[in-house]
């Protein structure tokens, strides 16, 4: 008498966690000061994370990530968006198992503070 073994079920990942996997790696890269808002359009206001710096769109089980952030001074730009392009692609690999497209970066804006007067 043999028994049938039935799979575990079904896995099925929430948009946010996506978004809060890119968010948390992408402030964790040195460099980046902060997460910007993307800019507002019109076919994108209803796409997940449109307030939070990082748009996430799955299509056909594979992840696309748009993140906008706020670089710190003095920093190499490209340097800097390379590397959170690695560290997203690989946390979102890693911790879901879902393949990665694209990591666009945008970088918005210098985060330059100037200098008292004394």
């Amino acid at each position: 008498m043999s028994e049938t073994i039935r799979p575990p079920g079904k896995t099925t990942i929430a948009p946010e966690v996506l978004i809060t996997i890119a968010k948390l790696t992408a402030l964790n890269v040195p460099g980046v000061s902060r997460l910007s808002t993307n800019p507002v359009n019109v076919n994108k206001i209803f796409r997940k994370g449109a307030n939070e710096g990082v748009v996430i769109e799955v299509e056909d089980d594979v992840v696309y990530a748009d993140i906008f952030v706020i670089i710190e001074r003095d920093q190499n730009i490209q340097k800097v968006c390379r590397m959170v392009q690695e560290k997203v692609a690989r946390a979102i690999s890693e911790m879901v198992g879902m393949e990665v497209g694209k990591i666009n970066v945008h970088v918005e804006d210098i985060d330059y503070i100037p200098e008292t007067l004394s």
